[in-house]
């Protein structure tokens, strides 16, 4: 019953914006930190994005993503969006929305270890 679904990709070129939304349902969005992670062809998944189930909502991003990407979640629709500017082919690839552990707390580098529930993914690419 528990269900994650990814919306908003697609193609687009270096430079230009995109926004992922994922509507869930089945769960207990509000505790739940969430997360967004994207893994490219041929490389392993890695985390993109992070943001708490706490009331400041501490959002956390990978390195290479930080100043480009925002992340944000809507506790009364049971939303989580990833709005991405400047888009650079690096950036491209499946995005997968996550459910952590409602116990853990949101890590970039832990985030695969604290996943409990998996959206089916979405691809993002960016043409040069």
């Amino acid at each position: 019953q528990v269900q994650l679904v990814e919306s908003g990709g697609g193609p687009v070129q270096a430079g230009g914006s995109l926004t992922l939304s994922c509507i869930t349902s089945g769960m207990l969005f509000y505790d739940h930190p969430m997360a967004w992670l994207r893994q490219a062809p041929g490389k392993e998944r890695e985390g993109v994005s992070c943001i708490s189930e706490t009331r400041s909502e501490t959002k956390y991003y990978a390195e290479g993503v930080k100043g480009r990407f925002t992340v944000s979640r809507d506790n009364a629709k049971n939303t989580l969006t990833l709005h991405m500017v400047n888009l650079k082919p690096e950036d491209t690839g499946m995005y997968y929305c996550a459910a952590l552990d409602p116990n853990r707390l949101c890590s970039i580098a832990s985030m695969k270890e604290r996943i409990v529930y998996w959206g089916q993914g979405i691809q993002v690419t960016v043409s040069s």
